[in-house]
């Protein structure tokens, strides 16, 4: 499957609706990227049941700022709509096959119940500081 382009409006959806998604951001000016690029291209080719994405952090500025991206290029990848991998820097075709095959590999049962609890954790963690605010009579 050849990459695709998206904006920060099919970024969600696009995350939403695919089981493995690779997201490189990358810009026209980067030489790392402009490196990067015919390597992650060819490595889509190979992996027809995962999604290869592209973010041009020149036009997508501000998906780019939501998604943290303080460095380019940056690869993330989702699966089954859990962000599982984010990292900034070119790979070479061996490093990005290993990142696919991990993103594969996952237990998703594990990663899921990994972020429930987590994510009952920081609320717990939330209501007890909002809690403790509250001066004593």
């Amino acid at each position: 499957m050849a990459t695709v382009d998206i904006t920060g409006e099919q970024f969600a959806s696009t995350v939403e609706d695919n089981d493995i998604v690779l997201v490189d951001f990358w810009a026209e000016w980067c030489g790392p990227c402009k490196q990067f690029g015919p390597t992650y291209s060819a490595v889509s080719e190979k992996h027809q049941d995962v999604v290869f994405t592209k973010v041009d952090t020149e036009a997508e500025q501000q998906l780019a700022a939501e998604a943290g991206i303080t460095s380019i290029p940056t690869l993330m990848a989702f699966r089954e709509k859990v962000l599982v991998f984010s990292q900034p820097g070119a790979l070479n075709a061996q490093q990005l096959e290993q990142v696919v095959d991990a993103v594969k590999a996952l237990d998703m049962e594990e990663v899921h119940a990994h972020v429930a609890r987590s994510q009952a954790e920081a609320a717990a963690a939330a209501s007890k500081q909002d809690g403790s605010q509250i001066p004593e009579a």
